[in-house]
């Protein structure tokens, strides 16, 4: 069922490490919820396989001193959406990946694996992009941190450099990024569960006391180009305005500069720019209600 050439089990971060500078064409599993599919395809036949799933003290969300929340590579969909400090600081990632697959998808795959991927429809990727996580490597030349915008080279390309041994060891979400902010995803796909985004849109939208201006709205696409992306054109425009629904209206016609949908058999181009206006503003509107403003 699955061909391979040699399977190393890492029980440390260092293990791991020295492992990955060892046999550099290995590749890394976690869950294996995609990698294992890959192999049983075929598409990995021979694949030697370095698992890092026995590594603990990659599992968990905590809060840094600095107020920086910690998300292991290896916390799973389930423990994303059911810990303390996401529900309370950024609810919307977990009910981002509450959208994966199903119940024992979400239960084995990580958030590592899902980034690590670098496929555009993956459910945590476009909030991440949206709340400016942060990606950290750790390999033989130590930890390296690189906002999730640079993380992403090309489709299902990331940097993760093998010939320095690196594995990704953690996803960060600044301080500034979450504070006082709030968020909506929506997920469109053909069906309601077990399938992939025929397009992804988060937004998040921290208001002034007021709540009569919009102080900073960030807003980022999954299946809207090659690589998850923020919609940038689209911020700056509705950045500083007041809260109204002709601003929100333009914000979502404004999207349309940022994206570069393709056509496939999921969706054609035209369509999925049309689901990107629309939803970009049914998230921003959603964002507004739970940051307590009124429209």
């Amino acid at each position: 069922m699955y061909d391979m050439k040699a399977l190393y089990q890492a029980a440390s971060v260092e293990e791991a490490v020295a492992l990955r500078l060892e046999h550099p064409e290995a590749q890394i599993i976690a869950g294996g919820s995609d990698v294992l599919v890959q192999m049983r395809e075929g598409k990995r036949a021979g694949a030697e396989l370095i698992s890092i799933y026995g590594i603990n003290a990659l599992r968990g969300v905590s809060m840094e001193p600095d107020g920086t929340l910690r998300i292991g590579s290896l916390t799973s969909f389930s423990h994303i959406t059911r810990d303390p400090l996401i529900q309370k600081y950024i609810n919307v990632l977990g009910e981002a990946v509450d959208q994966v697959g199903g119940p024992q998808i979400r239960n084995i795959g990580t958030i590592g694996g899902n980034t690590c991927n670098g496929v555009t429809s993956a459910d945590s990727a476009s909030t991440l992009h949206a709340w400016d996580a942060v990606i950290e490597l750790t390999g033989k030349n130590g930890v390296r941190r690189l906002p999730i915008h640079d993380f992403y080279i090309k489709a299902g390309k990331v940097d993760i450099r093998a010939e320095d041994g690196e594995i990704q060891t953690a996803v960060l979400i600044p301080k500034e990024s979450y504070e006082n902010c709030f968020g909506h995803y929506i997920k469109y796909a053909m069906r309601n569960a077990m399938d992939i985004a025929t397009l992804g849109t988060s937004v998040n939208a921290r208001l002034s006391p007021d709540g009569k201006t919009f102080e900073r709205v960030r807003i980022a696409f999954g299946v809207a180009g090659p690589v998850p992306m923020r919609a940038v054109n689209a911020e700056a425009f509705i950045n500083g305005k007041a809260v109204t629904l002709e601003n929100i209206e333009a914000f979502g016609r404004k999207v349309l500069e940022d994206i570069n949908p393709r056509d496939s058999w999921r969706a054609s181009k035209a369509f999925r720019s049309h689901i990107a206006v629309e939803s970009a503003k049914r998230c921003l509107i959603e964002s507004v209600k739970l940051a307590g403003g009124e429209l």
